[in-house]
């Protein structure tokens, strides 16, 4: 499964995506179902050495493989997360959560959404892509609860921000 995520990236490297999230130097971003960390690298460069990646997955191979790609980078602004659903991160902490081809998959995805609802900045974003939902299909289950409202859709990724 890794070497198929790692021809994905070649092919469509995760820093194009990225581009549409607005994160900046500085920014703290959870990668929800981070996976074997293709976004990992490039998150890196945006947020810089003043910023924080937390690495969020329910596999522990997943963070295995993180952990060992930061030890290699020498990456030292990266934390790993390995849960079902609680992050364990204060309130309010989040500039931006990457939430990326993981949603059609969760087995509590109202769960997965209040809790990022409750780590995101008031002015943070949750960046949605998951290319087995449909669009409308995005919209209703992340806007349905009222705690999430559209913001707008790039080439690749959906954009919310809290609705309260």
């Amino acid at each position: 499964m890794s070497l198929m995520f790692k021809v994905r990236d070649l092919l469509r490297p995760r820093s194009d995506v990225l581009k549409e999230a607005g994160i900046e130097p500085g920014f703290s971003v959870l990668d929800f179902g981070c996976g074997p960390g293709g976004y990992i690298a490039p998150l890196e460069v945006l947020v810089g050495p003043s910023g924080k990646i937390y690495a969020f997955d329910i596999h522990p191979l997943a963070i295995q493989e993180i952990k060992k790609m930061a030890k290699k980078k020498g990456l030292e602004n990266i934390e790993t997360i390995e849960s079902d659903c609680r992050t364990g991160l204060p309130d309010n902490c989040l500039d931006t959560v990457l939430l990326y081809d993981v949603f059609h998959d969760l087995t509590n995805p109202n769960e997965v959404l209040k809790e990022l609802h409750r780590v995101l900045k008031a002015d943070g974003t949750l960046s949605f892509s998951d290319h087995h939902m449909k669009e409308e299909e995005v919209l209703t289950r992340v806007t349905g609860a009222g705690i999430f409202k559209f913001v707008r859709k790039g080439r690749k990724t959906y954009s919310f921000a809290k609705a309260d």
